[in-house]
């Protein structure tokens, strides 16, 4: 404990019980209000500082740290509208279930609403987008106030990280003045060792967490349900644990299921069994919603962990699947059924379920009668998927031979296959919602690379992503790729002053398509005027983006033809890469 003023005492023992609960990093933006807090946390033992300027960028950077599986991330600011700029990263872990400890300094009570500066209402300001608000209050530095410090840090820990969803929680501190560590005798007055040491073997208070499970009758529930139909179809959304991958390929492979598995699924490309992930359902998907394709291809019951798939066509198929089953493995207390016609919702560990299934005697029914052979009609049932994936990927890379002296230019497949390609085993992507991460899961094939795929896709959101990849680079120590369009990297602009610092490689591959492509397919294209449309709903950009590689010191390359996409994404880890893309 720091006893050389009250602010300085609270706030030691709360940054102390931080890291006696885990935290490793605090996010930092400087300010006065916020002084104490800094301190404490900068001279903790085991917690590192990062200290970032804006707090826009702050927030979302604490949030792709926390979104690398680093564990909850502390973000601090000072009074006043700083706070409010962290709202966009709040939104997106609440929505994406990400850990993050949320601190606003503030000024006391005494000071609130009268015209004193940089004072706004902070009272419930992300309103019910935390898990958990506190007016942490003003205290003295007694016993009391200590060990209330110590408390409502390991409960921001503990909440955080998920009683039972995981999220962003916000305490509000209020500080007196000295916010300076300058000693001032005789105001601390504790006197009890926990209230001044805490334990010496780990926090003042410890929460054990709990695995969901859905107990033996959930199980048998479950395994009957799987044991009682022939076509299975297992389809994998965005989720973040690799160790997923085997439980599910391995429960696959008993049942004869095909796989529908996005990048960030963490399914379709890894060292694990494949052979049952299908990668060109969209265009697969597209045929059948127009009248199209084989009858063969729907299941019986359907097998969805993770969030629901990016794919609108995925989506629309789905619910339009009345006779169809449809399981939903969630073990974080989602509802993720936009389609509204899931039969039943599994709260368990998915990975912990699906090994237990595929242990299961007999065919999997929980009674242990059948055969582990699912018979003909799950082989036709994999049969058709694969043959439909595999000639929807010749249909989409039969060469359109450019004309004579004509440069070949990119195209979303192109890019996404080069991409594909350049990845390495321990590397992580962070791709931008919007068109980025449709077109990932569109044309990225499956690979043995053992990467790591995160975006934000809870407010799908293209706000902060350059801030969320650097945090993810940092927290995770991989190497790491960023995809965003020219507007999602205009968007966080400022956020580009963090990359000459970077400890870990970052590149940022800017796909610059002239603005606006994903608009076109909505309907306003067709029932708007032409020039309407153009001033209303596309959005292209002037940002000169090889300027703005220079004016944060990066190094930079602009591609514009299909023959120097591979070799420019081979050979930089590092900086900015601008993909001029054909804009179709």
């Amino acid at each position: 404990m720091n006893n050389a003023n009250t602010n300085t005492a609270l706030t030691s023992v709360f940054a102390e019980e931080l890291a006696r609960c885990g935290v490793k990093l605090a996010v930092v933006s400087p300010g006065s209000r916020s002084t104490p807090l800094a301190v404490a946390l900068y001279r903790q033992s085991g917690i590192e500082v990062k200290v970032v300027l804006d707090e826009r960028s702050a927030g979302f950077y604490a949030l792709g740290a926390a979104s690398s599986g680093s564990g909850p991330v502390v973000l601090l600011c000072t009074s006043g509208t700083a706070a409010a700029n962290y709202h966009p990263a709040v939104a997106e872990a609440d929505l994406s279930a990400v850990p993050l400890i949320v601190l606003t300094a503030d000024r006391p009570p005494e000071l609130r609403d009268i015209g004193s500066g940089q004072t706004i209402d902070q009272i419930k300001l992300f309103g019910s987008a935390v898990r958990w608000f506190s007016e942490v209050g003003n205290h003295d530095a007694d016993d009391t106030g200590l060990l209330h410090m110590r408390a409502t840090a390991c409960r921001a820990f503990a909440t955080a990280t998920g009683q039972p969803r995981p999220g962003p929680v916000h305490l509000n501190l209020a500080f007196r003045d000295p916010l300076d560590p300058s000693p001032r005798k005789g105001s601390v007055t504790a006197t009890d060792p926990l209230a001044i040491n805490g334990r010496s073997d780990g926090p003042l208070t410890a929460v054990l967490p709990a695995r969901p499970s859905p107990g033996e009758e959930g199980f048998e529930r479950v395994a009957e349900l799987i044991g009682s139909v022939g076509r299975v179809l297992i389809i994998a959304g965005r989720q973040s644990d690799p160790l997923l991958r085997q439980p599910v390929a391995s429960l696959a492979a008993r049942l004869g299921a095909p796989i529908l598995a996005e990048p960030t699924s963490q399914l379709r490309l890894g060292p694990h069994d494949r052979s049952h992930v299908i990668t060109g359902y969209d265009a697969v998907l597209e045929q059948l919603l127009a009248g199209g394709g084989s009858g063969n291809l729907v299941p019986d019951l359907i097998i969805r962990v993770g969030e629901t798939p990016t794919s609108k066509r995925l989506r629309v198929w789905l619910a339009g699947l009345r006779n169809a089953r449809q399981l939903v493995i969630d073990p974080l207390y989602s509802w993720y059924d936009p389609g509204r016609t899931a039969d039943l919702i599994v709260r368990a560990w998915p990975s912990e379920l699906f090994e237990r299934l595929t242990l299961m005697p007999g065919d999997g029914s929980g009674g242990g009668h059948g055969s582990p052979d699912r018979g003909s009609d799950a082989s036709d049932f994999l049969l058709e998927w694969t043959e439909a994936s595999r000639e929807a990927h010749e249909a989409e890379s039969t060469p359109v031979r450019p004309e004579a002296g004509v440069t070949e230019q990119i195209t979303p497949r192109a890019l996404h296959r080069a991409l594909g390609a350049s990845y390495r085993d321990g590397e992580l992507v962070y791709t931008s919602s919007s068109l980025a991460i449709r077109e990932q899961e569109f044309f990225l094939p499956s690979s043995d690379a053992d990467v790591l795929f995160l975006s934000n896709r809870g407010a799908n959101g293209i706000d902060g992503l350059l801030a969320s990849g650097m945090g993810a680079a940092h927290s995770s120590g991989r190497t790491t790729t960023i995809v965003t369009g020219e507007l999602g990297f205009q968007h966080d602009l400022g956020s580009l002053a963090l990359l000459p610092d970077s400890p870990f490689p970052v590149r940022i591959v800017v796909v610059n398509d002239g603005g606006g492509r994903i608009f076109s397919r909505l309907p306003q294209k067709d029932s708007m005027p032409a020039d309407e449309f153009r001033t209303l709903m596309t959005t292209p950009s002037e940002l000169d983006i090889e300027a703005a590689a220079a004016l944060f010191r990066s190094p930079f390359q602009r591609v514009s033809s299909a023959a120097g996409l591979q070799p420019a994404l081979d050979g930089q880890r590092t900086g900015i890469i601008e993909i001029m893309l054909d804009p179709g």
